[in-house]
């Protein structure tokens, strides 16, 4: 055999296990909680653009690609909601996430890192996931906290006495059919 062939034949179970998750916005959910001086609210993300690939078998992800405009952030307060527009500078800021790696603690718990953008600036970040399979269904869950300060953007004080927390907990939640 040439090598050629050797080497198609050791990469072709590779790709053949590649599968494209069709993200369900209905059944997924992305939220971002805040604590406040005396209260804490949260921002349900209500529309955005996911595209994911991962393994079939191992459900290992190749790749997460997820972009959305902070016009679709609802925390139901519409008032909240404008002042968090001015906030991140007015116009229709955007924000995205791109994967970059993944590997497996001491613990066995599968961690994640990519690089998100926010308000131009992007930082990289990582976190724990999980991943859940039920015939051509799959799930996958995680969180992290992040400091918006991180991404320049300013503390938030309001009337000298109420200020929100720099220390925000992003939790997602991704359902899609595999393609």
């Amino acid at each position: 055999m040439k090598t050629k062939q050797i080497l198609s034949l050791l990469i072709f179970p590779i790709l053949s296990h590649a599968a494209e998750l069709d993200v369900n916005l209905e059944k997924s959910r992305i939220q971002v909680d805040a604590k406040a001086t005396g209260h804490s609210f949260t921002g349900t993300l209500a529309s955005y653009t996911a595209r994911v690939e991962g393994d079939s078998v191992s459900n290992k992800p190749v790749s997460f690609d997820l972009d959305w405009s902070f016009k679709n952030l609802k925390t139901a307060d519409p008032k909240r909601d404008k002042e968090m527009m001015a906030w991140l500078g007015g116009g229709d800021p955007k924000g995205n996430f791109h994967f970059s790696k993944t590997w497996v603690d001491q613990q066995g718990k599968n961690h994640a890192s990519g690089n998100l953008s926010i308000n131009g600036i992007s930082k990289p970040i990582s976190f724990p996931y999980t991943v859940k399979k039920e015939g051509d269904w799959v799930s996958i869950d995680g969180k992290v906290e992040m400091d918006y300060r991180n991404f320049d953007l300013p503390m938030i004080r309001a009337m000298a006495v109420m200020t929100v927390d720099p220390k925000l907990v992003v939790r997602f939640h991704i359902v899609g059919q595999i393609k």
